[in-house]
């Protein structure tokens, strides 16, 4: 498909769903499987060209990036400093991996699917190493360093006596490519990329509603979220997507160029270009038009159909959830705008707008408590400010990345933990939950895996 063809409006013919419409997490872009393929199919508004299309940018998303630019022609560019060698290295099946930390306490020679986002006290990059600590290199170079791990695990019971614990972590750098920088010189966050459910979605939201939703205040619980607005090609904007809302696109671009190593037009320098190893140039590695095909991908996926929605132990934990106000934050419906967003080429994504959705969450940031910051603040986010993780898929991500591992950098091992980690703005619910009998618990639970 030629660039020119890439430009013009796209139109969507909508199906007909014969499902209960309770099941419907996204409208006509809601999709019936619940198998590990889940989170990487296309609605069923993804027919013909667009299909083709769809298929280009998804075997893009997972092609394996080598360091030779000519020798494999298409697939070049990795390096020479990388995080992963594709994009499946921290989201096959465009889900979530599991962190590799989690059972070897260190990245070693093996990918950990986590991003080290790493700066200065006084919020400065480090020249010898940049935004991100890119662990992995090509033949010849050297790592910018080793992220570490140590957890430390303490055990606690509901008023009930049921136990559960909480498994606190401590990371570090080790393994410095050039200058060690003291602990008491560096601010890290250490974080999970997220799954890619409903990602399009989010950057169709009506910015009307979030203002709006940003301008409530709920003071008797303690919550106010806020915009976090963000600079992107010389403008600010309302950042919906990255774990502090700290980006408006969906940094297609950045993650070939940062996490991969692979330049690209709007990012044509090197990873690494000032260090004395990386001094060789091989250009643009990925074209616009390549790049724009894995952003159609990616905004072209299906939703999965929420399962079970008329148990009565679902409608149930529904209740509870609402009664623990959780709700107030993981805003159950929302609406995309009427005006259709544009891809990188100008493609117009007409069968985004003007949709019904029920991600569960408001796009907002809000103050997590200082047990879960990270003191790495992203334009409005503080260090204890996360934005509210949609909820959408929930219940299938084990079935889809073979793990439970939830927050930021998956130190919550399950539903469970991740709602007892909830301090700050999200308080007022966890002691709602952890109050509950256990009846109610395990009802909101389900509830939960519905989505």
């Amino acid at each position: 498909m030629s660039c020119s063809k890439q430009t013009e409006e796209i139109i969507y013919t909508p199906g007909k769903h014969i499902a209960d419409t309770k099941s419907l997490s996204a409208d006509e872009l809601t999709i019936f499987t619940s198998s590990n393929m889940a989170f990487d199919t296309p609605s069923d508004l993804i027919t013909g060209a667009l299909e083709e299309r769809f298929l280009r940018g998804d075997a893009l998303y997972d092609q394996p990036r080598v360091a030779n630019p000519t020798e494999f022609e298409g697939a070049g560019g990795l390096g020479p400093l990388y995080v992963g060698f594709s994009c499946g290295s921290c989201h096959s099946n465009a889900g979530r991996n599991k962190s590799t930390l989690l059972t070897h306490g260190g990245t070693g020679n093996g990918f950990s699917s986590q991003l080290v986002f790493i700066k200065s006290k006084n919020g400065q990059y480090f020249p010898e190493y940049g935004r991100v600590l890119h662990d992995q290199a090509t033949y010849g170079v050297t790592p910018e360093g080793r992220i570490n791990v140590e957890y430390t695990e303490q055990h606690y019971t509901f008023p009930d006596g049921e136990p559960y614990s909480l498994t606190t972590p401590k990371y570090w750098i080790s393994d410095w490519y050039a200058t060690e920088i003291p602990d008491e010189e560096l601010v890290m966050s250490v974080r999970t990329p997220c799954s890619h459910v409903g990602l399009g979605l989010g950057m169709a939201v009506d910015q009307n509603e979030l203002l709006a939703l940003a301008a409530k205040e709920y003071p008797e619980y303690n919550i106010s979220g806020e915009i976090n607005y963000v600079y992107e090609r010389n403008q600010k904007l309302i950042g919906t997507g990255g774990l502090k809302a700290q980006h408006a696109d969906l940094t297609v671009e950045l993650g070939f160029s940062s996490d991969m190593g692979v330049t690209n037009h709007r990012f044509p320098d090197e990873v690494g270009k000032d260090q004395s190893q990386t001094t060789e140039d091989f250009g643009i590695e990925i074209s616009t038009v390549d790049m724009a095909d894995v952003e159609f991908y990616l905004m072209s996926l299906g939703v999965p159909a929420r399962r079970n929605v008329n148990d009565p132990q679902v409608l149930r934990g529904e209740e509870n959830f609402r009664k623990a106000k959780c709700n107030l934050c993981h805003v159950e419906t929302l609406h995309t705008s009427s005006e259709p967003i544009k891809l990188m080429d100008g493609t117009r994504m007409t069968h985004l707008a003007g949709r019904t959705i029920h991600p569960y969450t408001d796009y907002l940031i809000h103050d997590m408590g200082p047990e879960l910051g990270d003191d790495y603040d992203q334009y409005n986010a503080s260090g204890d400010e996360w934005r509210t993780a949609p909820l959408w898929g929930l219940g299938l991500l084990e079935t889809v990345s073979g793990h439970t591992g939830l927050l930021h950098d998956q130190r919550a091992r399950n539903i469970t933990e991740a709602i007892m980690w909830h301090g700050g703005e999200g308080a007022y619910s966890r002691e709602v939950f952890r109050n509950m009998s256990k009846e109610d618990r395990d009802a909101m639970i389900a509830f939960l895996e519905s989505l």
